[in-house]
């Protein structure tokens, strides 16, 4: 018989072997499905994994993807788990996301055509304020009114698509882009572009902004005192209250710079690889925000390289549809398992298993 006791202490070997061994089940779950679809499982893993990298018939465009991909990733996670080591669940930074990049783009399209070195550092600010006010919707209604904060963000998802869809049909249109939905392309418009810095890299102003806020979520929670009542708060809250931590407080900030920072991923992504306005700018990077978080076992550092692995799977997702005709359906799945095994596998980090013998009736 088998059941699960309670260790005295996390385990430190299970909290820092239970990221590989999900992605190695994740490996080996993903096979079968592929497998299950009639597709070679070996093939379509070294797809995903290897050739984006190392084969060269790809990784010229391949390479400089990764830190596309990766920086507004990066960058939502670094807010969310903020929120979430101090018991905050922001759901929708989706939503924050799509109205950071509305709220950065209408400043912009706003000043349009004026060249000006301004223009670009007003869209961050109105970028990274969209969302958070769009964050402070969840909570405040949470502080003042004791509602569930996962419903309200994710509910508030939808809300902002049906505003993108809005926007990009009506008041954002371009105007001389002959009736057809999406703004002006901001990337191609020297006041708003948002440019790669290195050529051939892939790094964009959003990629630098995604390095600088691992720095510095790192320092807030080694070194700050914010920082250690987020961490307090998460770990032992009847004792956060017994050291002055205001519940409420810590809700609006965490909310806050989680919403900022899901703002800014819009508007780095809709002023560079984006480009525009459009009705399919909307890419998941909220929702998949919280699987790099959680890979990253909420630590900055593993963030960093749970961002730069999950970029790596839309990359290898999008040449494994191309070159072994895997529907988008199936990679989705194969990323949603990477969540499902981390949590699974994270029982060990508290849990360990005893065998024991069935006792006679």
């Amino acid at each position: 018989m088998v059941r699960l006791e309670k260790r005295a202490n996390p385990s430190r070997l299970w909290s820092v072997a239970t990221p590989v061994l999900a992605v190695v089940l994740t490996m080996i779950a993903g096979g079968i499905l592929f497998a299950m679809l009639g597709k070679d499982p070996v093939a379509a893993i070294r797809t995903i994994f290897w050739d984006p990298l190392f084969n060269p018939q790809f990784a010229a465009y391949s390479r400089p993807q990764l830190l596309v991909k990766a920086g507004p990733l990066i960058l939502i996670a670094i807010g969310l788990a903020l929120g979430f080591r101090a018991g905050v669940w922001n759901i929708g930074a989706e939503g924050q996301y799509v109205v950071g990049a509305l709220v950065g783009a209408a400043t912009g399209l706003a000043l349009y055509p004026m060249d000006s070195r301004l223009i670009f550092p007003l869209m961050v600010v109105a970028g990274g304020l969209g969302g958070l006010l769009w964050a402070m919707i969840p909570a405040l209604l949470r502080t003042m009114f004791r509602t569930n904060e996962i419903l309200v963000s994710l509910l508030l998802v939808y809300v902002a698509q049906s505003l993108l869809a809005s926007m990009a049909l009506g008041a954002l249109r371009n105007p001389q882009g002959g009736g057809f939905p999406g703004s002006r392309n901001l990337s191609q418009w020297a006041s708003s572009a948002n440019p790669e810095l290195v050529a051939g890299t892939g790094m964009h102003w959003g990629v630098v902004a995604a390095f600088i806020s691992v720095i510095g979520a790192y320092v807030l929670l080694q070194r700050h005192m914010l920082g250690f009542s987020i961490r307090l708060a998460g770990q032992a809250p009847r004792a956060a209250r017994f050291a002055g931590v205001s519940p409420t407080r810590l809700v609006i900030v965490c909310f806050g710079i989680s919403g900022a920072l899901a703002g800014l991923a819009g508007l780095f992504e809709v002023t560079g690889p984006a480009g525009q306005i459009s009705l399919d700018f909307a890419q998941g990077y909220g929702f998949t925000a919280i699987i790099v978080a959680f890979l990253g076992r909420l630590n900055p550092v593993g963030i960093l390289l749970a961002g730069l692995l999950m970029a790596l799977t839309y990359i290898g997702g999008e040449l494994a549809q191309f070159m072994l005709g895997l529907p988008a359906a199936a990679i989705q799945a194969f990323q949603g398992m990477l969540l499902f095994f981390l949590l699974a596998v994270d029982i060990l980090t508290n849990y360990r298993i005893r065998w024991t013998k069935r006792e006679a009736a």
